[in-house]
């Protein structure tokens, strides 16, 4: 059936917030102007009879729909709040015309009505037979109404709903829908074919649904774990209480092993550590016995228990006693038990002048006193890290080791996530928690040895640590609150300086440890190292006696070393033969032990001196071998440089080298070779067949890495010995950077390489003239067995080092004075004296 469409002139009554479809009866506020003046005017116009009649037009953002509905006025009065108010009909849509005039100061438009087609055929009863499609859209559309309306409790409106039988009513009926929003329920309106409003009345329906049903299922989730946590809450502490009452029958009600709360209550936390303590408490009282985090806050709590927070012990100021126990254990190291005095002589004027102003500057924001963090570098066995035990003697702290060789974690410095399995604080975490105290020595060892990979840099890590300006607030991973590590003293060991990252090496004060003289070695092996090992080996003081002969025989022919370790494995092994012989009944006790006993005992030497060797075996017996010193790992070592020509007829040509040199190294090879072919008349030396001949340069040995510039006069020597036929002195080693000119330039590490020549039974050194201040640092006792000559030029080293070809090799057990030379002058004990100044019979470590 269809309706039929005429013209229609009403006044407009405006929706901003609401659509009112054909059917739906709405009761609408007054109050509002447009409204009260619409509703005015339809009641103007009224026919006599007639219920006065509106365009109820919805307005979106100022916008009019293009389609209204024509309302009935019901009724006008009062709603239920006492605001004047009327209530409105829907009846049918009305497509909205051209403005026009009317009565009051309403809107009049003129429109027509909507002529809508209702699908189906007549079925002869006034009723209509819907084809198959829409009848099962009419269905759907039920069933999901009726569904949505018994979900809200309104079983009163399901009757009412099944029994609209007509498309376009039952389309329109979605109007009362809450959940629609002003532009779908506009869009109802605007739709004119009630099958296809019909079709998205049920679509927009059947999302509604659809999200309901999601909505519904997650609060139901969430109610059912609230329920399981409320639960399982009473039961827990149904079991506390069950727990408790059974410790005080069994007489155990004073243990707290499970009360993290008592315990965190009970310790003397800083008060930002207390807070997320107990914060932390909190979560674990929430936590279930299932609940992953609960061990992870029970470890976390009995880490921060068990830090000292607020131990410290107390510095001892006894400036002359902490001397004398840096004394008693080590014997050298002066600049180290230097730096330690003057550290602690500060600390104790500190301490005495302490006011105000310091104690606000140290704990407020202004300047803090940190702790000192020293980095102690030399060859192995020197004793720095029993040094780090007598520096935390001698100030009475905690002292506390820290390895670091090889870590290459990150983690292993701040510390893990809590979320990892196994999380662990870091070593500087663990080492506080170990030393008990807030302030103790940390000897970090083997800091050169830090590696760093995909897990991180630990050096990085390191940076914050050892920054007095920083380490107060560090923060590690695994606790995530702040430790003071101001007042911590650091103390870092190293081997090689060069393997120690910039950044770090800039946060410490370097302290060299260049190894020990002889008879700094006959010293600590008589009063340490001897009764260590008598003990561990089973035997009385006094049982078995080394002579000092004895022991610098052991130190200078048995083992050759900057420290004292392979010393001390040679008397260990000395005292186990003298033991087993002695049960052994071959022996009897006390025994002395001399110079002539070591060769039974323990074997021949190992080291022998190049010098002292017969002439026939020296390395140095034929042309093109010089003696050099270099610094190592291990300390100053003798380097020889090894040159030979090639044979003409062979064809070969060029410079070959060997060794497993360094770029720098191979550099000053070519540098010494481009010397000598640039000033060959000059030297007199035979350079013009080096084209057609090849030189080759070797430095044993060869399988250690090498590298440096020092080995430049080492090895113009070698090149010029050769070329020359005149051999180089035995007892004369060298060391000095070389340029293009011929000039010998300064080098690092003299202390040590003289302390190597003197080791290796070399009696004249030649330096660069620059390093003269070095020498400074050498123990007259070692100046006063070398005759060091500082140079300036490589003619001046040829001319010390080289032997006249018209004389043989003079014997080194009848040494003359070598040739004098302009820049080449004797340097001896006594020029060392006047180069000092006054005090220059104390000798400056």
């Amino acid at each position: 059936m269809a309706s039929s469409s005429h013209t229609l002139t009403l006044p407009v009554l405006p929706l901003d917030d609401e659509v009112v479809l054909p059917g739906m009866v709405v009761p609408l506020d007054l109050s509002d102007a447009d409204v009260r003046a619409a509703v005015e005017a339809a009641q103007s116009a009224a026919v006599q009879g007639n219920k006065p009649e509106v365009l109820l037009v919805p307005r979106v953002d100022g916008t009019y729909a293009a389609i209204g509905t024509l309302g009935r006025i019901e009724q006008v009065g009062r709603l239920s709040d006492g605001d004047p108010g009327a209530l409105i009909r829907g009846l049918r849509r009305v497509r909205i015309g051209s403005g026009t005039t009317g009565p009051g100061a309403a809107l009049w438009v003129a429109g027509s009505t909507v002529e809508e087609t209702v699908p189906g055929t007549a079925d002869g009863e006034g009723g209509r037979t819907l084809p198959g499609a829409v009848a099962e859209l009419v269905t759907e559309y039920k069933a999901l109404a009726t569904s949505w309306l018994r979900r809200r409790g309104a079983w009163q409106v399901v009757d009412r709903v099944q029994q609209i039988e007509d498309v376009s009513a039952l389309a329109d009926n979605a109007g009362y829908s809450p959940f629609l929003t002003i532009e779908q329920k506009v869009r109802l309106l605007e739709t004119t074919d009630p099958v296809a409003r019909l079709k998205f009345a049920t679509e927009t329906l059947r999302d509604h649904l659809a999200e309901q049903d999601v909505a519904e299922s997650i609060a139901k989730d969430v109610q059912e774990g609230v329920d399981k946590q409320q639960r399982e809450f009473l039961l827990r502490r149904q079991l506390e209480a069950v727990r408790k009452e059974l410790s005080e029958l069994n007489g155990d009600a004073d243990d707290e092993s499970g009360d993290h709360r008592a315990r965190v209550e009970a310790a003397a936390l800083p008060e930002d550590v207390r807070k997320a303590a107990l914060k932390e408490v909190d979560k674990l009282e929430r936590a279930g016995d299932q609940s992953p985090e609960g061990p992870w806050i029970r470890n976390w709590l009995d880490t921060v228990l068990e830090l000292p927070w607020n131990e410290r012990t107390e510095d001892a100021y006894d400036i002359t006693g902490a001397r004398a126990v840096l004394d008693a254990d080590h014997a050298g190291l002066e600049d180290v038990k230097e730096r330690i005095t003057e550290y602690l002589a500060v600390r104790k004027r500190r301490a005495e002048r302490a006011d105000a102003a310091d104690a606000e500057a140290t704990t407020g924001g202004g300047r803090r006193a940190g702790g000192a963090v020293l980095a102690l570098v030399g060859p192995p066995g020197v004793g720095k890290t029993s040094l780090g035990e007598s520096v935390a003697r001698a100030m009475g702290r905690s002292f506390v080791r820290v390895a670091l060789g090889g870590v290459r974690d990150e983690a292993e410095i701040r510390g893990h996530r809590r979320t990892y399995v196994g999380a662990l604080p870091g070593r500087i975490v663990r080492a506080i928690k170990e030393a008990g105290s807030m302030n103790p020595v940390v000897l970090l060892d083997e800091i050169d040895k830090v590696g760093s990979d995909y897990r991180g840099d630990p050096a990085a890590a390191l940076l914050e640590v050892l920054d007095p300006a920083q380490n107060h607030t560090f923060r590690d991973h695994y606790l995530e609150v702040e430790l003071d590590l101001s007042d911590v003293v650091f103390l870092a060991t190293a081997n090689v300086l060069e393997a120690i990252p910039g950044p770090l090496l800039d946060r410490m004060e370097l302290v060299r440890l260049d190894g020990y003289t002889e008879d700094e070695k006959i010293v600590i092996a008589r009063d340490h190292l001897l009764p260590r090992q008598l003990e561990l080996a089973g035997l009385a003081p006094g049982e078995v006696t080394l002579t000092d002969d004895a022991l610098r025989s052991l130190a200078g022919e048995y083992t050759r070393e900057a420290g004292v370790r392979n010393l001390e494995r040679a008397v260990a092994r000395l005292l186990r033969k003298v033991a087993a012989r002695h049960e052994l009944g071959e022996r009897e006790l006390p025994f002395t032990v001399g110079t002539e006993e070591l060769r039974p005992l323990i074997g021949r030497p190992h080291h022998t001196p190049e010098a002292a060797q017969d002439p026939a075996v020296r390395r140095t017996a034929v042309p093109g071998v010089v003696t050099g010193l270099a610094v190592t790992g291990a300390g100053g070592d003798v380097l020889y440089v090894e040159a030979s020509l090639a044979d003409p007829e062979t064809g070969a040509s060029g410079l070959t080298l060997t060794g497993q040199l360094g770029d720098v190294m191979k550099e000053s090879a070519h540098i010494a070779l481009s010397f000598l072919r640039s000033r060959g008349a000059e030297l007199e030396l035979p350079v013009g067949d080096l084209k057609e001949r090849g030189v080759h340069l070797h430095v044993p040995a060869g399988a250690v890495p090498k590298d440096g510039p020092s080995a430049g006069v080492t090895m113009t020597t070698a090149l010029a010995s050769l070329l020359s036929g005149r051999q180089v002195r035995p007892d004369v080693a060298m060391t000095g950077e070389v340029s293009l000119t011929g000039r010998v330039l300064p080098v690092g590490g003299i202390k040590q390489k003289l302390l190597a020549a003197h080791r290796a039974g070399i009696t004249t050194v030649i330096i660069p003239q620059r390093n003269e201040p070095d020498l400074d640092e050498v123990p007259e006792e070692i100046l006063q067995t070398l005759d060091v000559r500082p140079v300036t030029d490589v003619r001046t080293v040829l001319e010390l080092a080289l032997t006249d070809a018209a004389t043989p090799v003079r014997d080194p057990a009848a040494p003359g004075p070598l040739p004098q030379s302009a820049g080449g002058a004797r340097f001896t004990v006594a020029a060392v004296s006047r180069w000092r100044g006054p005090g220059a019979g104390r000798t400056r470590r």
